[in-house]
């Protein structure tokens, strides 16, 4: 065993790994790309090492088999595929919506709403078109308008009271169904950013709420909604569908995504990345700081995804536009500083996560809106899934395997 992997024994070389799997590199690589095995440059960065436990994993999963229960138990983790979807494709190029690339989109002026307009399969109809009553209902305008709330928890407590209002929220007509998700995705940025609803852009509306006379912040923020409308079955996505798959109302499948979104390892890492971000900015050199953060085995928040195994090209197209845009000041130089030292040390890249936390950073605001841009954009995704799902009239119902005490065999309890 080398130097390298004595200092840092959770990884081990390809040779090893392949002869522990019994795989060609060939499939190992493939195991890479597909987000089961993680890895990190060699000693000479010209190699690669793979993390033990991930092959571990895998090893036991060959020796169990391949049985039905076990192998949709597995999938449940990033592994294999465990649904249908006509709605988004993840690809090394990033995500398609419906067989458009949304990097694409991105760079022909796509706004959110037109994003969400592909994932409903609205053909021809704009549910956009409909008006939008500019005030908020007398039960929703004290926690619309309280600015103590945190963004997310005020959408969560003012959604369910829209709903009251929604006469045809059970209404199985798919325009009808399209409208209703429109309105609410008007009314949930609205209420992430303290404001009234209207029909405005979703970019516009948080651009003036941040920094209303900066055309070029309003521009990254469009091309950040876009880039996080849908990203297929992610944690709050599936959680969605599970909720529409029940006939709940569009309101409550919405309510569940941004509960799910307001995990630590979900929508949380935004607020991860940008305080590494911030730590490394306020370190003498954001380069060194990084590579002792990592030498001394810390993660690196917003770095790495395991289905973008050669890098997140969401966050590479945000990171382009940023640089466009704010190239020269010293806050992008610094972030430029840390990738390049990210890079150096790990040869970890960036994904959406650090993206949506540097665009803050370089614009002077503090970690709470890139959650807010990715709670807006995403919701387009969560109702396209509830739209699906609730399509197809099935229900989400999977089995568990039992693994506690056998029936029989119960501890039997002291005599007092």
């Amino acid at each position: 065993m080398n130097q390298y992997v004595a200092m840092h024994d959770e990884f081990i070389p390809a040779s090893e790994a392949c002869e522990l799997l019994g795989i060609s590199p060939a499939t190992l690589y493939a195991y890479v790309s597909r987000g089961l095995l993680q890895s990190r440059p060699g000693p000479d960065h010209r190699s690669r090492v793979y993390r033990r436990t991930d092959v571990d994993k895998l090893v036991q999963r060959k020796r169990a088999g391949r049985g039905a229960a076990r192998g949709a138990a597995q999938s449940l983790d990033r592994g294999l595929p465990v649904m249908e979807t006509r709605i988004s494709l993840i690809r090394p190029d990033g995500p398609w919506y419906r067989g458009h690339s949304a990097i694409a989109m991105v760079r022909e002026g796509a706004s959110l709403e037109d994003a969400a307009r592909l994932l409903w399969d609205c053909g021809n109809e704009d549910p956009f078109a409909q008006p939008v009553v500019g005030t908020w209902p007398y039960a929703v305008a004290p926690l619309a308008g309280d600015a103590r709330l945190p963004p997310l928890e005020r959408a969560m407590a003012a959604i369910p009271l829209l709903a009251l209002d929604v006469r045809h929220s059970f209404n199985a007509s798919p325009s009808v169904r399209r409208e209703v998700a429109a309105t609410l995705l008007r009314h949930n940025a609205a209420l992430l950013v303290g404001t009234t609803p209207g029909t405005a852009p979703v970019h516009t509306v948080l651009a003036r709420q941040w920094k209303p006379r900066d055309a070029r912040f309003a521009e990254v923020l469009r091309a950040a909604l876009v880039l996080c409308a849908d990203h297929e079955l992610n944690v709050s996505a599936f959680a969605a569908r599970v909720v529409a798959s029940t006939g709940a109302h569009l309101h409550a499948t919405v309510c569940t995504g941004l509960a799910a979104l307001s995990g630590p390892r979900h929508g949380g890492a935004t607020a991860r990345a940008h305080a590494l971000i911030q730590d490394a900015l306020d370190a003498p050199s954001p380069a060194r700081h990084i590579g002792e953060r990592w030498a001394r085995g810390e993660d690196l928040p917003g770095f790495g995804h395991a289905l973008y195994p050669d890098g997140d090209p969401r966050g590479a197209e945000l990171l382009r536009m940023l640089r466009e845009s704010r190239g020269k000041d010293r806050a992008m130089q610094g972030i430029d500083a840390l990738l390049k030292g990210a890079g150096e040390s790990s040869g970890q890249h960036p994904n959406v996560d650090f993206a949506l936390a540097a665009i803050c950073h370089v614009h002077g605001l503090p970690a709470t809106p890139a959650l807010v841009l990715f709670a807006a954009g995403r919701l387009a995704g969560w109702l396209a899934h509830a739209l699906e799902q609730q399509a197809s009239g099935s229900l989400i119902r999977p089995r568990a395997r039992y693994t506690g005490l056998p029936p029989g065999n119960e501890i039997e309890t002291p005599a007092s």
